[in-house]
């Protein structure tokens, strides 16, 4: 679990996706489903502090932008959070290899993704406007449900909205990210049982590996990173669906 949160940590700075790896990590070890993304949520909100200190003057002149789509993040974040707590278990095993399944196509084709933001560039709302801000919403209330791949959609939403170069985009996006697993983690850790030695384990990991894809990650190469992220979340998908 640990050298789990610690790949899922660099992930989640550089490509956005580091449930896929910690999620069926926690099931593979027994944790039941809901318990398991409780754990996974709660233990890599440090890794998303230290990607975010990590990336903090891309951040900069950003602050009026993510206040204003941090409280899109925060609300939908909540809303998604409710909805794991209150759906039955079963629906969550039905849902989650859905949602997993999309995660998967998500971070394969993100470099195409990247290369059409790359070219509706000009045409991007300076602000984003309020298209920009329910999106992230719903985005939020994806990641508070369970999350893998949220930052890649964040990327694929903020790059299409924005006039910015993917770097700060990126950083936009891993301050969003904290965002939704802090509060997430917050209405989890007062309504819901948190096994907090899972959570604990990923969270040491989450730390390092966040500090390392800050710093080092982005040398890593692409393809390697996804085919790991894409073959973690279809063993995932098999453990959930055979359960």
């Amino acid at each position: 679990m640990f050298a789990a949160g610690i790949a899922a940590g660099g992930i989640n700075v550089v490509v956005g996706s580091g449930s896929l790896i910690t999620f069926p990590t926690l099931l593979a070890v027994g944790i039941p489903p809901i318990t398991a993304n409780i754990a996974n949520n709660v233990g890599l909100v440090p890794g998303s502090l230290t990607g975010v200190l990590g990336y903090r003057s891309e951040l900069s002149g950003q602050r009026d932008r993510l206040v204003r789509l941090g409280v899109a993040s925060v609300v939908g974040a909540l809303i998604g959070g409710v909805l794991l707590l209150r759906l039955p278990e079963s629906a969550f095993q039905v849902i989650v290899p859905v949602l997993i399944a999309v995660a998967c196509v998500l971070v394969v084709f993100q470099p195409q993704i990247n290369r059409w933001l790359m070219r509706r560039r000009e045409n991007a709302h300076p602000h984003g406007g309020p298209v920009l801000w329910a999106a992230v919403l719903a985005a939020g209330a994806y990641g508070g449900y369970f999350g893998a791949a949220q930052g890649v959609v964040l990327i694929g939403l903020l790059g299409a909205f924005l006039d910015e170069d993917l770097q700060r985009v990126n950083a936009a996006k891993n301050m969003l990210v904290l965002l939704v697993n802090g509060a997430a983690a917050v209405l989890f850790t007062v309504v819901a049982h948190v096994d907090w030695a899972a959570a604990g384990l990923v969270a040491l990991g989450s730390m390092v590996g966040g500090y390392l894809g800050a710093r080092v990650g982005r040398r890593l190469p692409a393809p390697v990173l996804r085919g790991i992220v894409v073959c973690v979340g279809v063993l995932a998908i098999v453990k959930l669906l055979t359960e």
